[in-house]
């Protein structure tokens, strides 16, 4: 077995992972080693054009977990979860967003000092470079933001037809929380449509630069060395897939896997549910009950339209606008997002024998804010096997209530005058179905995700017990182990998370940082 060792070890080269390694590795008197199970994204346009990023899904770069039997949900759903440098910021549509100040609010109100909007902004700002008006936007940062120029006629459309039906044309991205408006997205990408995830941004300025930072793909976390409560490395699977290797930290480990490997990797070594851990065979280290739990996403629901007129056949990433909305009064975020997509998206509902074209376009409703609450358990004790990913969806009233609500807006804006060139027969769920129940079913058979399985490690105040890590991202019950990535969060985010992982990552590396 061979070992090496390093100050900090970051196991996960994703999302919020390089992010950690590129700033703490600007000190050249640290050393810093990344594992990345998945192979690097450097040169490979599979990856780095953002519009192939569909192309990934089910592919070789991507873990593709199944979900649980779904009692309310749709049981042949999987997540996506990226196997490449980058992580999900390598895998997915680049959709960026600032998160609401009040869902940063939030996180600290509830324990998490030091998250609050006026501690977390300033981070957006270091992080990019955007081309969006506002003296709070960052311009010297390493992630190009471009705001989208509106190509699309059938777009251009759709957002005439939501200001008739009520919604206007607002900016994204102003500081401001948008509750109610509709526009084209701010991205993650360069002029040339280069994605700019954390490995581009962050890694690829600096590898083969950086003497002291050593990013080494291929390689898949078995488990966390431990030393009785003090984290000293890990253990991985050498790309000969035969021999153990183990990567020891003189100072820290890092884990940014994600929000369902994140907790797979705790649990793997010791750190969970005591009772969970010894139905599978693991030696307990760590009580830590909340790992694992409070597992939550945006579900998203579809509904499909022919288009009479030729959909466009070229497009940044398919997916160039979204419309935000309060379902009741009083909200100060908006509970339902729906995204617009220039394509087919029959992904959940073909199965099912409803209708589909390949010139259509669609409207994905998704709950923003929703309850239902969800579990990442292990399956075995190997570490190779898939964990059981178990998201409970529509087990909470109000998801139902929402996601319904959004099918009904969605004909209602696509009923308008400025749709009126554009929108044939509904596809999917189809003009017959109409009663609530019959779109619940609906619902129930066809609905997907948004992709952003999160706060399955979630941080917060010292004295709360469902929380694995305390508000400076460290793993209680253990030293030298910290977790960064969107399973730290205590409640997801009202919008695409991306940006607001990276920005975890900036968090971190100021934390670890200052704790020296």
């Amino acid at each position: 077995m061979s070992i090496d060792e390093f100050d900090y070890v970051v196991v996960g080269g994703g999302t919020a992972g390089n992010v950690v390694a590129a700033r703490l590795s600007a000190d050249p008197s640290v050393t810093v080693c990344v594992l990345e199970a998945g192979p690097s994204d450097v040169g490979d346009d599979a990856v780095l054009r953002l519009e192939r990023w569909m192309g990934l899904l089910e592919s070789g770069y991507d873990w593709d977990y199944p979900v649980e039997p779904q009692a309310t949900g749709n049981s042949f759903m999987r997540h996506a979860r990226a196997r490449v440098l980058g992580g999900c910021s390598s895998h997915n549509s680049c959709i960026a967003f600032w998160a609401p100040a009040e869902d940063l609010d939030d996180w600290a109100a509830a324990g998490c000092t030091g998250w609050s909007a006026a501690d977390l902004f300033p981070l957006y700002r270091r992080l990019e470079n955007n081309d969006a008006p506002g003296d709070h936007h960052g311009r010297t940062g390493p992630v190009k933001l471009r705001t989208l120029k509106g190509g699309d006629p059938c777009g251009a459309a759709l957002l005439q037809a939501c200001a008739q039906a009520g919604i206007p044309t607002v900016p994204f991205n102003t500081g401001t929380t948008v509750v109610r408006g509709a526009n084209w997205f701010q991205i993650n990408s360069d002029e040339s449509n280069v994605r700019q995830s954390s490995s581009v941004a962050y890694l690829h300025p600096v590898m083969g630069r950086r003497r002291n930072l050593d990013v080494r793909t291929g390689v898949r976390a078995k488990q966390l060395v431990l030393e009785g409560r003090r984290c000293v490395g890990a253990e991985y699977l050498d790309p000969d897939l035969v021999h153990t290797r183990t990567v020891r930290a003189r100072r820290e480990v890092i884990v940014s896997c994600g929000s369902i490997d994140s907790p797979k990797l705790l649990m793997l070594s010791g750190i969970g549910p005591a009772a969970q851990l010894r139905d599978v065979g693991v030696d307990v280290v760590v009580d830590s009950p909340g790992v694992g739990e409070n597992l939550q996403d945006h579900p998203e629901g579809v509904i499909m339209w022919e288009a009479e007129q030729p959909m466009p056949t070229t497009s940044s990433q398919w997916w160039e606008a979204g419309v935000f909305y309060d379902t009741e009064p009083g909200l100060d975020r908006p509970d339902l997002m729906f995204h617009y997509g220039s394509v087919p998206f029959d992904l959940n509902t073909a199965r099912w024998g409803y209708p589909t074209s390949e010139n259509a376009f669609c409207l994905t409703p998704n709950v923003t804010k929703a309850k239902s609450r969800g579990t990442v358990r292990l399956r075995t004790r190997d570490f190779r096997d898939k964990p059981k990913v178990d998201p409970r969806y529509f087990t909470h009233e109000h998801d139902v209530r929402v996601m319904t609500y959004g099918l009904k807006l969605a004909r209602k804006i696509a009923a308008q005058p400025a749709l009126s060139g554009w929108t044939g027969a509904e596809l999917a769920p189809g003009e017959d179905v109409r009663t609530d129940d019959e779109l619940l079913d609906y619902i129930h058979k066809t609905h997907n995700t948004v992709y952003h399985p999160s706060c399955t490690v979630k941080m917060g105040a010292d004295d709360d017990p469902s929380a694995p890590l305390d508000a400076r991202l460290r793993v209680k019950g253990v030293e030298g182990l910290r977790v960064a990535d969107g399973s730290v969060m205590p409640d997801l985010i009202a919008v695409n998370p991306c940006i607001t992982t990276m920005m975890i990552g900036e968090k971190c590396a100021d934390l670890v940082k200052e704790d020296g």
